[in-house]
């Protein structure tokens, strides 16, 4: 029923702005459309009725559904760092050093997979933006402050401290990592390979990780 103001009984409530949070409410909207329908699903009006205020309250904090793509893309990123740390967590160690540098960055890197695997839509929409810039800096990282190509970075720096790969193999090698691991998700999730069964796709993934082992 509707009342004197002309809101409905079952119109959502506008708590959130209350208490003063709406940039990282509105946020959080789009990264549970994203997930659900990939970056397209990401749109200033639906935002911001999933939070229950109007549509003009979301331009106090971004300008345009550009910006608030943006801002949930660098939140998607920061949820593919989180899963690149819990993967690195759960590695277990090995019986030297190399060995061991070798298992996290295998972890590492299956952590970015599985992501990719389980989150199809918050992948795609962390990495649609075209700006290098947005990819970095604090809103990007995992809970440990590192964002995923500073952990990869950091992981290839242990691979060289522990005697596993030559110093002079060392400089760019995060770009042949990153490009080898994001390809073969891609393909993955919306290329030719995606119609491979899981036992095939973890054949593939398996083989991906261990070419590049052998190639830095």
């Amino acid at each position: 029923m509707s009342s004197r103001t002309g809101r409905t009984s079952d119109a959502p409530r506008r708590a959130t702005y209350r208490h003063g949070d709406l940039r990282n409410s509105l946020v959080g909207a789009g990264l549970e459309l994203a997930a659900a329908g990939g970056p397209d699903a990401v749109v200033l009006r639906e935002v911001t009725r999933q939070v229950g205020v109007v549509p003009n309250a979301a331009y106090r904090h971004f300008a345009d559904r550009r910006a608030l793509l943006s801002a949930v893309s660098q939140a998607a990123l920061a949820r593919l760092a989180a899963a690149m740390e819990a993967g690195l967590a759960a590695a277990e160690p090995a019986g030297d050093p190399a060995a061991s540098a070798r298992t996290r960055l295998r972890a590492l890197t299956t952590g970015y997979l599985s992501f990719a695997k389980a989150q199809p839509g918050l992948f795609r929409t962390a990495f649609v933006t075209t700006d290098m810039d947005d990819t970095g800096g604090e809103a990007a990282a995992g809970p440990g402050g590192r964002t995923a190509f500073q952990l990869l970075s950091d992981q290839l720096d242990d691979l060289v401290e522990s005697g596993a790969v030559p110093a002079e193999r060392r400089p760019g090698a995060e770009y042949f990592v990153w490009s080898a691991v994001h390809g073969l998700a891609v393909l993955l999730n919306d290329g030719p390979l995606r119609g491979l069964r899981p036992a095939e796709a973890q054949d593939a993934s398996d083989r991906l990780l261990d070419a590049i082992e052998r190639g830095i």
